[in-house]
Protein backbone atom coordinates (compact mmCIF):
# COMPACT_ATOMS: atom_id res chain seq x y z
CA UNK A 1 0.00 0.00 0.00
CA UNK A 2 1.57 3.30 -1.12
CA UNK A 3 1.99 5.75 1.77
CA UNK A 4 1.45 8.80 -0.43
CA UNK A 5 -1.91 7.40 -1.48
CA UNK A 6 -2.77 6.66 2.14
CA UNK A 7 -1.90 10.22 3.17
CA UNK A 8 -4.16 11.55 0.43
CA UNK A 9 -7.02 9.36 1.66
CA UNK A 10 -6.61 10.63 5.25
CA UNK A 11 -6.42 14.26 4.12
CA UNK A 12 -9.65 13.93 2.12
CA UNK A 13 -11.39 12.17 5.00
CA UNK A 14 -10.35 14.83 7.52
CA UNK A 15 -11.06 17.89 5.39
CA UNK A 16 -14.12 16.55 3.54
CA UNK A 17 -12.84 18.11 0.35
CA UNK A 18 -10.44 17.25 -2.48
CA UNK A 19 -9.38 20.87 -2.84
CA UNK A 20 -8.73 21.30 0.89
CA UNK A 21 -6.79 18.03 0.93
CA UNK A 22 -4.70 19.24 -1.99
CA UNK A 23 -3.96 22.49 -0.16
CA UNK A 24 -2.90 20.60 2.97
CA UNK A 25 -0.61 18.27 1.00
CA UNK A 26 0.77 21.04 -1.27
CA UNK A 27 -0.48 19.19 -4.33
CA UNK A 28 -2.86 19.93 -7.18
CA UNK A 29 -6.41 18.65 -6.91
CA UNK A 30 -5.95 16.26 -9.89
CA UNK A 31 -2.88 14.80 -8.15
CA UNK A 32 -4.91 14.10 -5.01
CA UNK A 33 -7.72 12.56 -7.06
CA UNK A 34 -5.20 10.33 -8.83
CA UNK A 35 -3.70 9.13 -5.55
CA UNK A 36 -7.13 8.24 -4.23
CA UNK A 37 -8.02 6.46 -7.45
CA UNK A 38 -4.79 4.44 -7.22
CA UNK A 39 -5.60 3.44 -3.63
CA UNK A 40 -9.17 2.44 -4.52
CA UNK A 41 -7.80 0.40 -7.43
CA UNK A 42 -5.24 -1.31 -5.15
CA UNK A 43 -7.92 -2.21 -2.60
CA UNK A 44 -10.66 -2.90 -5.16
CA UNK A 45 -13.19 -0.84 -3.17
CA UNK A 46 -14.74 2.61 -3.33
CA UNK A 47 -13.65 4.69 -0.35
CA UNK A 48 -15.84 7.77 -0.83
CA UNK A 49 -19.35 8.43 -2.10
CA UNK A 50 -19.44 11.52 -4.29
CA UNK A 51 -22.75 13.41 -4.48
CA UNK A 52 -22.08 16.58 -6.43
CA UNK A 53 -19.56 18.53 -4.36
CA UNK A 54 -20.35 16.57 -1.21
CA UNK A 55 -18.25 13.54 -0.34
CA UNK A 56 -18.61 11.03 2.47
CA UNK A 57 -16.79 7.89 3.53
CA UNK A 58 -18.23 4.60 2.36
CA UNK A 59 -18.41 1.65 4.75
CA UNK A 60 -15.04 0.52 3.38
CA UNK A 61 -13.62 4.01 3.89
CA UNK A 62 -14.81 4.10 7.50
CA UNK A 63 -13.19 0.71 8.09
CA UNK A 64 -9.90 1.81 6.52
CA UNK A 65 -9.50 5.17 8.29
CA UNK A 66 -8.47 3.95 11.78
CA UNK A 67 -6.19 1.37 10.17
CA UNK A 68 -4.60 4.06 8.02
CA UNK A 69 -3.87 6.10 11.14
CA UNK A 70 -2.26 3.06 12.76
CA UNK A 71 -0.08 2.32 9.71
CA UNK A 72 1.27 5.87 9.58
CA UNK A 73 1.70 6.03 13.35
CA UNK A 74 3.72 2.79 13.34
CA UNK A 75 5.94 4.13 10.58
CA UNK A 76 6.49 7.39 12.46
CA UNK A 77 7.24 5.43 15.63
CA UNK A 78 9.88 3.37 13.81
CA UNK A 79 11.50 6.49 12.41
CA UNK A 80 11.65 8.06 15.88
CA UNK A 81 13.18 4.95 17.41
CA UNK A 82 15.93 4.89 14.77
CA UNK A 83 16.54 8.64 14.98
CA UNK A 84 16.85 8.43 18.77
CA UNK A 85 19.89 6.15 18.39
CA UNK A 86 21.99 9.13 17.35
CA UNK A 87 21.31 10.84 20.69
CA UNK A 88 20.76 14.19 18.98
CA UNK A 89 17.81 16.45 19.79
CA UNK A 90 16.61 17.60 16.40
CA UNK A 91 13.94 17.01 13.78
CA UNK A 92 10.24 17.83 13.97
CA UNK A 93 8.20 17.82 17.18
CA UNK A 94 4.43 17.87 16.73
CA UNK A 95 2.26 18.82 19.68
CA UNK A 96 -1.32 19.88 20.29
CA UNK A 97 -2.38 22.44 22.88
CA UNK A 98 -5.41 24.51 23.78
CA UNK A 99 -5.58 28.23 23.04
CA UNK A 100 -5.75 29.09 26.73
CA UNK A 101 -2.66 27.06 27.64
CA UNK A 102 -0.87 28.35 24.56
CA UNK A 103 -1.53 31.94 25.67
CA UNK A 104 -1.05 31.68 29.41
CA UNK A 105 1.21 28.71 30.20
CA UNK A 106 3.40 27.76 27.27
CA UNK A 107 5.27 30.97 26.29
CA UNK A 108 8.10 30.59 28.86
CA UNK A 109 8.34 26.85 28.10
CA UNK A 110 8.59 27.48 24.36
CA UNK A 111 11.09 30.29 24.90
CA UNK A 112 13.41 28.05 26.89
CA UNK A 113 12.97 25.02 24.63
CA UNK A 114 13.68 26.86 21.38
CA UNK A 115 16.71 28.55 22.95
CA UNK A 116 18.17 25.25 24.20
CA UNK A 117 17.21 23.13 21.17
CA UNK A 118 17.33 25.31 18.04
CA UNK A 119 17.59 22.24 15.77
CA UNK A 120 14.03 21.18 16.61
CA UNK A 121 11.23 22.35 14.30
CA UNK A 122 8.04 22.80 16.33
CA UNK A 123 4.69 21.95 14.75
CA UNK A 124 2.03 23.27 17.16
CA UNK A 125 -1.70 22.62 16.65
CA UNK A 126 -4.16 24.73 18.63
CA UNK A 127 -7.18 22.53 19.32
CA UNK A 128 -9.62 21.74 22.11
CA UNK A 129 -8.14 19.45 24.76
CA UNK A 130 -10.62 16.72 23.87
CA UNK A 131 -9.47 16.81 20.23
CA UNK A 132 -5.84 16.55 21.37
CA UNK A 133 -6.59 13.18 22.96
CA UNK A 134 -7.76 11.88 19.59
CA UNK A 135 -4.75 13.38 17.81
CA UNK A 136 -2.37 11.62 20.21
CA UNK A 137 -4.22 8.30 19.95
CA UNK A 138 -4.17 8.46 16.15
CA UNK A 139 -0.50 9.42 16.06
CA UNK A 140 -1.07 12.81 14.46
CA UNK A 141 0.92 14.49 17.25
CA UNK A 142 3.48 13.17 19.75
CA UNK A 143 2.39 15.26 22.72
CA UNK A 144 -0.68 17.08 23.94
CA UNK A 145 -0.31 19.92 26.46
CA UNK A 146 -3.87 20.30 27.62
CA UNK A 147 -6.54 20.11 30.32
CA UNK A 148 -6.29 16.52 31.54
CA UNK A 149 -9.36 14.31 31.38
CA UNK A 150 -11.09 13.78 34.76
CA UNK A 151 -11.27 10.03 34.07
CA UNK A 152 -8.47 7.70 32.86
CA UNK A 153 -8.10 7.11 29.13
CA UNK A 154 -6.91 3.83 27.59
CA UNK A 155 -3.42 3.87 26.04
CA UNK A 156 -2.78 7.41 27.26
CA UNK A 157 -0.09 8.39 29.74
CA UNK A 158 -0.74 11.75 31.38
CA UNK A 159 1.18 13.84 33.88
CA UNK A 160 0.06 16.91 35.76
CA UNK A 161 2.20 20.00 35.28
CA UNK A 162 -0.04 22.79 36.58
CA UNK A 163 -2.86 22.83 39.13
CA UNK A 164 -5.41 25.29 37.76
CA UNK A 165 -7.96 26.59 40.32
CA UNK A 166 -11.34 27.63 38.90
CA UNK A 167 -13.65 30.36 40.17
CA UNK A 168 -17.19 31.65 39.54
CA UNK A 169 -16.95 34.90 37.56
CA UNK A 170 -19.52 37.63 36.98
CA UNK A 171 -19.51 41.15 35.60
CA UNK A 172 -18.93 43.98 38.05
CA UNK A 173 -22.61 45.06 37.94
CA UNK A 174 -24.12 41.56 37.83
CA UNK A 175 -26.97 40.94 40.36
CA UNK A 176 -24.99 38.06 41.89
CA UNK A 177 -22.29 40.47 43.05
CA UNK A 178 -24.84 42.02 45.45
CA UNK A 179 -25.11 38.72 47.36
CA UNK A 180 -22.21 38.37 49.81
CA UNK A 181 -22.05 34.55 49.72
CA UNK A 182 -24.36 33.25 46.99
CA UNK A 183 -25.37 29.60 46.97
CA UNK A 184 -25.23 27.33 43.94
CA UNK A 185 -29.02 27.65 43.80
CA UNK A 186 -28.67 31.47 43.58
CA UNK A 187 -26.16 31.09 40.76
CA UNK A 188 -28.27 28.52 38.88
CA UNK A 189 -31.14 31.02 38.62
CA UNK A 190 -29.10 33.31 36.36
CA UNK A 191 -27.98 32.73 32.73
CA UNK A 192 -24.52 31.23 32.28
CA UNK A 193 -22.03 30.96 29.43
CA UNK A 194 -20.11 27.65 29.38
CA UNK A 195 -17.61 25.91 27.13
CA UNK A 196 -19.20 23.24 24.93
CA UNK A 197 -20.64 20.17 26.65
CA UNK A 198 -17.83 17.85 25.54
CA UNK A 199 -15.13 19.92 27.26
CA UNK A 200 -13.54 18.86 30.52
CA UNK A 201 -14.15 22.26 32.15
CA UNK A 202 -17.87 22.00 31.32
CA UNK A 203 -18.03 18.46 32.75
CA UNK A 204 -16.30 19.47 35.99
CA UNK A 205 -18.70 22.38 36.53
CA UNK A 206 -21.88 20.50 35.61
CA UNK A 207 -20.97 17.64 37.95
CA UNK A 208 -20.76 20.12 40.83
CA UNK A 209 -24.32 21.31 40.20
CA UNK A 210 -25.58 17.76 39.76
CA UNK A 211 -24.25 16.79 43.18
CA UNK A 212 -26.71 19.30 44.65
CA UNK A 213 -29.56 18.35 42.32
CA UNK A 214 -29.28 21.60 40.36
CA UNK A 215 -29.17 22.44 36.67
CA UNK A 216 -27.26 25.53 35.50
CA UNK A 217 -29.08 27.82 33.08
CA UNK A 218 -26.69 27.71 30.12
CA UNK A 219 -27.70 30.48 27.74
CA UNK A 220 -24.60 30.45 25.49
CA UNK A 221 -21.50 28.38 24.85
CA UNK A 222 -18.10 28.90 23.25
CA UNK A 223 -14.83 27.06 23.72
CA UNK A 224 -12.60 30.15 23.92
CA UNK A 225 -12.16 31.09 27.56
CA UNK A 226 -11.10 34.63 26.69
CA UNK A 227 -14.36 35.07 24.75
CA UNK A 228 -16.33 33.71 27.72
CA UNK A 229 -14.58 36.20 29.99
CA UNK A 230 -15.56 39.05 27.64
CA UNK A 231 -19.22 37.96 27.68
CA UNK A 232 -19.08 37.78 31.47
CA UNK A 233 -17.43 41.20 31.79
CA UNK A 234 -20.25 42.96 29.90
CA UNK A 235 -22.87 41.38 32.15
CA UNK A 236 -24.47 38.88 29.78
CA UNK A 237 -23.88 35.86 32.01
CA UNK A 238 -21.77 34.30 34.75
CA UNK A 239 -19.28 31.50 34.19
CA UNK A 240 -16.61 29.32 35.74
CA UNK A 241 -13.11 30.25 34.57
CA UNK A 242 -9.49 29.82 35.67
CA UNK A 243 -8.73 32.06 38.64
CA UNK A 244 -5.71 33.37 36.73
CA UNK A 245 -8.09 35.32 34.45
CA UNK A 246 -9.35 37.50 37.31
CA UNK A 247 -8.73 41.22 36.69
CA UNK A 248 -10.51 44.54 37.16
CA UNK A 249 -13.06 43.74 34.43
CA UNK A 250 -14.72 40.87 36.28
CA UNK A 251 -15.59 39.83 39.81
CA UNK A 252 -14.99 36.45 41.51
CA UNK A 253 -18.07 35.18 43.35
CA UNK A 254 -17.56 33.57 46.77
CA UNK A 255 -20.07 30.78 46.12
CA UNK A 256 -20.72 28.71 49.24
CA UNK A 257 -19.41 25.15 49.54
CA UNK A 258 -17.60 25.15 46.22
CA UNK A 259 -14.00 24.42 45.35
CA UNK A 260 -13.28 23.72 41.71
CA UNK A 261 -10.03 23.07 39.87
CA UNK A 262 -8.72 21.33 36.81
CA UNK A 263 -5.36 19.76 36.08
CA UNK A 264 -3.21 20.88 33.16
CA UNK A 265 -0.38 18.77 31.83
CA UNK A 266 0.87 16.63 28.98
CA UNK A 267 -0.31 13.41 27.41
CA UNK A 268 1.40 10.91 25.13
CA UNK A 269 0.65 7.44 23.78
CA UNK A 270 1.76 4.64 26.11
CA UNK A 271 2.82 2.28 23.33
CA UNK A 272 4.71 4.66 21.08
CA UNK A 273 8.34 5.74 21.19
CA UNK A 274 8.94 9.34 22.18
CA UNK A 275 11.51 11.23 20.13
CA UNK A 276 14.48 12.80 21.85
CA UNK A 277 12.87 16.16 21.12
CA UNK A 278 9.65 15.13 22.90
CA UNK A 279 11.61 13.90 25.93
CA UNK A 280 13.48 17.22 26.08
CA UNK A 281 10.21 19.14 25.82
CA UNK A 282 8.73 17.14 28.70
CA UNK A 283 11.78 17.97 30.83
CA UNK A 284 11.26 21.63 30.02
CA UNK A 285 7.58 21.40 30.97
CA UNK A 286 8.44 19.78 34.30
CA UNK A 287 10.88 22.57 35.11
CA UNK A 288 8.13 25.16 34.62
CA UNK A 289 5.35 23.25 36.39
CA UNK A 290 4.01 23.87 39.87
CA UNK A 291 3.13 20.23 40.55
CA UNK A 292 4.81 18.32 43.36
CA UNK A 293 6.46 14.96 42.58
CA UNK A 294 3.58 13.00 44.15
CA UNK A 295 1.00 14.98 42.16
CA UNK A 296 1.83 13.34 38.86
CA UNK A 297 -0.30 10.48 37.69
CA UNK A 298 -0.81 8.18 34.75
CA UNK A 299 -4.25 7.83 33.24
Amino acid sequence: MDLANLNAFIAIAETGSFSAAAERLFLTQPAVSKRLANLEQQLAVRLFDRLGRDISLTEAGRALLPRAYRILAELADSRRALANLSGTISGRLSLATSHHIGLHRLPPVLRQFTREHPEVALDIRFVDSEVAYTDVLQGQVELGVITLAPQPRDNIHSERIWHDPLAFFAGLDHPLTRISNPTLKDVAEHPAVFPAGNTFTHQITRELFQRYGLQPHIAMSTNYLETIKMLVSIGLAWSVLPSSLLDDQVCALAVRNTQLARELGFICHRERTLSNAAKAFIECLQQHGNGLPDSTHSD
